[in-house]
């Protein structure tokens, strides 16, 4: 402590509470490795409860616990290590019998840290100056973050997501839908825009997957092939169906990669490009007139209502609407070669496109990124906590068993 003159003393108070004349160096080091291993040891203790009280529930009786109502028994437990800020902390993993145990808690925990990590990242990269970052840890949680933690997260969290980037694939995907936003970055002392393309999978058991980011100078041909040679470099071999807008980049790109994938032209958009060349006064009507081609029970029947609309477009002197309608019909039906329950899903791009809408949301306030990679890597953290938090293994997102009943009947 200090003394008004401000010089530091240094005393040890008796058990009476009076001052020894003995002076006791405090050994900052071992204090901080202690400090460090009681805050590791409160995580461990906080998650090995929890993993416990699951257990209970799982049960229905808590442990030792004589009941009627108990479904499961103890059996032990494995260890396990788990990486948490405060670092490797041991969990003993309930086993149990007569039931399985599958906990939800680590995931929850990793969820939470990652997103502690991600708000750090996108503070940053927000151009929220590291001074401010230390005085928002600290009121946050106590401890300041220093600026070569800021710094030493940052190089981590792109090390992380490179690897994530990186990481190996299914062979094959149902479905896979792709689309592309712009971003701002600086070059050369200059603004220019830089385009980070996505996709993302359905795999054969019915789960969502972010498959690949990449950084492109435009949504041109050679950009899409770049993100689609990714993809297949890292065991991507086949995609069922692939659903986007009508991009031209990626339509010419697509069968150079995958030539047996089928396309499915999203409506929302094409409806949109057909609803361009409609006047105001008019729009209603074409939209309600849309939506009755796709209503129909098959593709065949969606193209023939397609062309009575389109005659009935004509009559409306909307002929550049009904010509947009003739061209790209076919590229709009694909979706009915797949299970019914599926079509929702499938015949538009509005899942990604929500999540696209999110990484602007959160890259508005950045305005002008100091370089592509910055751009790609806060992208990528938004794609990367949108998957964990939404998209968990327990959560199907369509019923592949329709798709392989399905099959068995065309071949049967």
């Amino acid at each position: 402590m200090e003394d008004t003159n401000g010089k530091t003393v240094n005393e040890t108070i008796t058990a009476e509470g009076s001052a020894s004349s003995e002076v006791v160096k405090i050994d900052f080091g071992n204090l901080k490795k202690d400090l460090g291993g009681f805050v590791r040891g409160t995580v461990e203790e906080a998650i090995n409860g929890l993993l416990d009280a699951e257990a209970d529930q799982i049960c229905n009786a808590k442990r030792y616990e004589r009941s009627d109502e108990r479904s499961a028994h103890r059996n032990g437990h494995y260890e396990r290590k788990l990486h948490t800020g405060a670092g490797e902390v041991k969990l003993k993993v309930p086993k149990l019998r007569g039931a399985s145990f599958e906990t939800q808690i680590i995931e929850r925990y990793r969820r939470r840290e990652s997103s502690v990590e991600e708000s750090l990242v996108e503070m940053y990269l927000a151009g929220v100056s590291v001074r401010r970052i230390e005085d928002i840890t600290e009121a946050l949680w106590g401890a300041r973050v220093s600026p070569s933690t800021v710094s030493d997260l940052n190089q981590k969290i792109y090390e992380r997501i490179e690897a994530w980037r990186q990481r190996p694939l299914r062979s094959r995907y149902v479905y896979a839908f792709m689309d592309g936003l712009w971003l701002k970055r600086s070059w050369g002392g200059e603004m220019e825009n830089v385009s980070v393309l996505v996709a993302i999978g359905v795999n054969e058991h019915g789960f969502r997957e972010v498959l690949g980011v990449v950084e492109g100078m435009s949504e041109s041909k050679d950009s899409w092939l770049e993100l689609l040679k990714n993809l297949y470099s890292r065991g991507l071999e086949k995609i069922d169906l692939t659903v986007s807008d009508k991009s031209k980049g990626l339509v010419e790109a697509l069968p150079e990669i995958y030539p047996a994938s089928k396309w499915q032209r999203c409506l929302f958009h094409f409806h949109r490009n057909v609803l361009a060349k409609v006047s105001h006064s008019k729009k209603a009507t074409a939209a309600a007139m849309l939506k009755a081609i796709h209503a129909q029970e098959s593709a065949e029947a969606a193209t023939r209502k397609a062309i009575e609309v389109a005659d009935a477009l004509e009559s409306m002197k909307l002929a550049a609407a009904a010509a947009v309608l003739r061209e790209g019909v076919s590229e709009s039906v694909t979706y009915y070669r797949f299970p019914r329950k599926h079509h929702r899903s499938i015949r538009t791009n509005n899942m990604l496109e929500r999540i696209m809408k999110e990484i602007r949301r959160r890259t508005r306030v950045v305005g002008c990124f100091p370089d592509g990679k910055s751009a790609l890597m806060l992208a990528c953290a938004r794609l990367r906590y949108v998957a964990s938090k939404s998209w968990s293994d327990s959560r199907v997102y369509l019923d592949m068993k329709l798709l392989a009943e399905e099959n068995e009947e065309k071949s049967a």
